[in-house]
C-alpha cells in the first residue's frame, strides 16, 4: 500500500531535519527517510567500541545560523572552545575569539595584529552571512518578479553594509575577497602556528592548499558567526529531537532507489526495500549528481545534466577516532587547555605543502590535524578511564594509487599517530581501539560526493548563483516539487541548517503541489 505525505525529505543529516522540522511546523506531513540507523549524517555519533562514542565524521560547531535556531527551536547545549596552535617547540598558542596568548598564558608578539586581523576578517565575513540565510539572488526573471525585487533589496542591504563599513574597509574587502589566505595571512603574521591554524581552517575540507586563489573566501565563510568554536554536548541530537518534536515521521534503515517523476513534476520516492511513499513535493539534502541520478537524467537540462557530472567534490579529508586508556600527555597545555581544539599546522607554508602530494594521489608525510578530546567535554562518551580523540586529517586522497588496501590504511593511521606524538609524547602506548574513515568511505557511509565533507569544493566558481550549477541555485531542482536542501545548494557546507531551511522556506513560497 502506498502511503501519502505532503513532503517527502532524502537524508537526516541536520540539513535534512532543519528542512523537515520547518515544514513539519507550518502544519504539512513530511516524511524523512535516512538509510542509516540513526540521525546525524556526517554529524553523527557513533559507537566505535565497548564503553566509548564519539563524532564519526564532523566533531565541532563553527557556523550554526541563529536564523535556524529560532526558526525551528533548537535546544543545542554547546560548550565553548578555545583553539590551541600546537607548536613542535612546545610553545603552543591559544586563540579564543580575537585574543591570543602563549599557552602558558604570557604575552604574544603576534596580539596585537591577530586581533586587528581577526576583526577584520569577522567584520567582512559578516556581509557574506547576510547572503547564507537566503537564496542567491538572481534577476533572471526581471524586475517584474517579486522574487527578484526582493533579490534586489537584498542586494541593496548588502552594498550599503559595504558602504558603511568606510572606504578603506570597503576597499580592502574588495580587495582580499577572490586572493588567497597564505599572503592575506602573511601580510600580518609571521609564517608559524598563528598563521598555520588560519591556513588551516581557509582549506579544511578542499582540494586546494592556502595559496589558491579564493581560499580568503573560505576563510571568512568559516567565519560567518564570529569564528568561535564549541563542543556540542551530547552531539548533534538536537535537530532530530526539533523535527519529531514538530511532527515529522523519521524512518531509519532504507534509502531511496528512485524518486518518481510523472508529467514534470515529482510524484514521490520508491525505497530500496521496495516501499513506496507518495508526496507532493520531495527535498533531498543528500549530493546534487546522486540526487539526479535517482530522479533520472532524462528529465533535467542537457547543460544542467552534465555540468552536475562535472561538479567538482574531490574529498580531501579522513577522519581517525582514538580510544584512549588515559589522557594524552600535552606538555606545554593545562588540562582545560587540553579539551579545546587541537591544531596541528606549525605553519602557512607546512599546510601548502601538505596539499602537494595529495594532487597526485598521495597523503601527505606531514598531515594536517584538527584534533579534540570531546570525552574532556562531555564525560558521558566513555566509560571511566577511558578517553575519546577525534582528528580530521586533510589532505588524504579519495583514491591513491593501489587503492585503500588494509596495508594503505595501516600506513595512514601510523602516519596521523605519529605526527600527533610530536605532541602527544607516548600516545601509542594509551591506544586501545582505532577506527579510520577515509574519503572513501565518507563517500560509501554517506553518499556526499567523493566523500567530499561540502558535497562540492566552495571555491567562488561553486557559488551563489551557481551552486550547485547555474539555472539551479535556488534549490528548485528542474522538476515541479523537486528541491535540493543539503550541502550541495547554496551556501553550502559545514553545520549551519541554512540550506535546510532556505529549501522549505522557497518551497513554501511556490507551494506544495497536490
Amino acid at each position: 500500500m502506498t502511503e501519502r505525505f505532503d513532503v517527502i525529505v532524502i537524508g537526516a543529516g541536520h540539513n535534512g531535519l532543519t528542512a523537515a522540522t520547518m515544514l513539519a511546523r507550518k502544519g504539512k506531513r513530511v516524511c524523512v527517510v535516512e538509510r542509516a540507523e540513526q540521525a546525524g549524517g556526517m554529524a553523527r555519533m557513533v559507537d566505535f567500541a565497548e564503553g566509548a562514542r564519539g563524532p564519526d565524521i564532523a566533531h565541532l560547531l563553527y557556523n550554526l545560523s541563529p536564523a535556524v535556531a529560532k526558526d525551528i527551536g533548537l535546544d543545542i547545549e554547546t560548550r565553548r572552545l578555545p583553539t590551541l596552535a600546537l607548536s613542535p617547540d612546545g610553545k603552543h598558542v591559544e586563540m579564543t575569539g580575537g585574543t591570543l596568548c602563549y599557552a602558558d598564558g604570557s604575552a604574544h608578539p603576534e596580539a596585537e595584529a591577530f586581533t586587528a586581523l581577526h576583526a577584520r576578517l569577522v567584520r567582512f565575513a559578516a556581509l557574506l552571512g547576510q547572503l547564507s540565510d537566503a537564496p542567491p539572488p538572481s534577476l533572471a526573471e526581471g524586475l517584474a518578479s517579486l522574487a527578484s525585487l526582493r533579490d534586489l533589496g537584498g542586494l541593496a542591504k548588502l552594498g550599503l553594509n559595504l558602504k558603511r563599513m568606510g572606504k578603506a574597509d570597503m576597499r580592502e574587502f574588495l580587495r582580499v575577497i577572490l586572493s588567497n589566505a597564505y599572503d592575506l595571512l602573511l601580510d600580518d603574521l609571521p609564517d608559524g602556528p598563528v598563521a598555520g591554524a588560519l591556513a588551516a581552517d581557509a582549506v579544511r575540507g578542499a582540494f586546494s592548499g592556502p595559496r589558491a586563489p579564493g581560499s580568503v573566501f573560505s576563510l571568512m565563510y568559516r567565519m560567518g558567526q564570529g569564528g568561535e568554536v564549541a563542543w556540542p554536548i551530547g552531539g548533534f541530537g538536537a535537530f532530530e529531537a526539533a523535527a519529531t518534536a514538530a511532527g515529522a515521521t523519521i524512518r531509519y534503515g532504507t534509502g531511496v532507489s528512485a524518486i518518481t517523476v510523472k508529467d514534470d513534476g515529482v510524484r514521490g520516492v520508491t525505497l530500496q526495500d521496495g516501499t513506496v511513499l507518495a508526496a507532493g513535493a520531495v527535498l533531498s539534502s543528500i549530493g546534487a549528481p546522486l540526487t539526479m541520478q535517482l530522479a533520472g537524467a532524462q528529465h533535467f537540462d542537457i547543460e544542467a545534466t552534465r555540468r552536475l557530472r562535472k561538479m567538482r567534490a574531490r574529498g580531501t579529508v579522513a577522519k581517525l577516532n582514538l580510544v584512549l586508556s588515559a589522557v594524552p600527555d600535552l606538555p606545554g597545555l593545562s588540562d582545560a587547555q587540553k579539551a579545546g581544539r587541537l591544531i596541528v599546522a606549525p605553519s602557512a607554508t607546512y599546510v601548502e605543502r601538505a596539499f602537494n602530494p595529495v594532487k597526485y594521489g598521495r597523503a601527505s608525510d606531514a598531515p594536517v590535524i584538527e584534533a579534540v578530546l570531546p570525552s574532556l567535554s562531555d564525560p558521558s562518551l566513555c566509560t571511566k578511564g577511558q578517553q575519546v580523540l577525534s582528528a580530521v586529517v586533510s589532505y588524504v586522497p579519495f583514491d591513491p594509487e593501489g587503492g585503500w588496501t588494509d596495508a594503505a590504511r595501516a600506513k595512514l593511521t601510523r602516519r596521523i599517530t605519529d605526527t600527533l606524538a610530536i605532541y602527544m609524547p607516548a600516545l601509542s602506548d594509551i591506544i586501545t581501539h582505532s577506527s579510520l574513515l577515509t574519503p572513501d568511505d565518507i563517500a560509501a557511509s554517506t553518499g556526499a560526493p567523493g566523500g567530499h565533507w561540502h558535497h562540492g569544493e566552495l571555491s567562488i566558481d561553486q557559488l551563489l548563483t551557481v551552486r550547485p550549477v547555474n539555472g539551479l541555485s535556488r534549490y528548485a531542482f528542474g522538476v515541479r516539487g523537486f528541491y535540493l536542501c543539503g550541502a550541495s545548494a547554496h551556501p553550502g557546507g559545514d553545520v549551519t541548517g541554512s540550506p535546510g531551511r532556505n529549501a522549505a522556506r522557497c518551497l513554501l513560497e511556490d507551494g506544495i503541489p497536490t
